[in-house]
């Protein structure tokens, strides 16, 4: 074989290698396992650990600023987050491709924390190849459940509601 065609073919491997490599680097999510953890911080530079949440019930909603659907969902989320103040039901935000001001000014109108994932390793992590994507998590910390596309108050709060706390069932529907 030829030099020049044995250094393609030694590219062409490589190449595969390394596009296999970057898709098994992710952990597969599976319901009922804990997803990959996550410390990030928000804009004004507050730190949030995800194994802090536990006892809750947790939709970590992954957005970017540009992104319409994203910004449409982000007052039901609202709205399903403020029915107990987060007590039982918490929502995360992750922003994701978005300017640090830009995600600042809209996480001043949210009732939930909100985090920046600079180098989107963590929605690397969940798997997020669009926006929006919610992950909702049972109080263990486990992956109970995953929306993708933008979902409305009333779907998160019933695919809550069979994960909260008995003593939360009373607030809810």
């Amino acid at each position: 074989m030829k030099a020049g065609y044995k250094l393609a073919l030694v590219g062409l491997v490589a190449v595969v290698v390394g596009q296999l490599a970057v898709q098994g680097s992710g952990k597969t999510l599976r319901l009922g396992e804990p997803p990959h953890p996550f410390a990030l911080q928000t804009a004004d530079g507050t730190a949030l650990e995800l194994a802090s949440l536990r006892g809750r019930v947790v939709a970590v909603n992954f957005w970017a600023t540009w992104c319409p659907p994203c910004l449409r969902e982000l007052p039901e989320l609202a709205a399903a987050r403020q029915r107990d103040g987060g007590r039982c039901l918490e929502v995360v935000g992750v922003a994701e491709e978005s300017a640090r001001e830009d995600v600042a000014a809209m996480a001043r109108t949210l009732p939930y924390p909100v985090v920046l994932d600079p180098r989107a390793g963590v929605a690397a992590a969940w798997g997020v190849s669009a926006y929006p994507r919610t992950f909702l998590l049972d109080r263990e910390g486990r992956l109970a459940r995953v929306f993708d596309g933008p979902i409305d108050r009333g779907q998160l709060e019933a695919a809550a509601a069979p994960l909260l706390d008995p003593g939360c069932q009373g607030a809810r529907p």
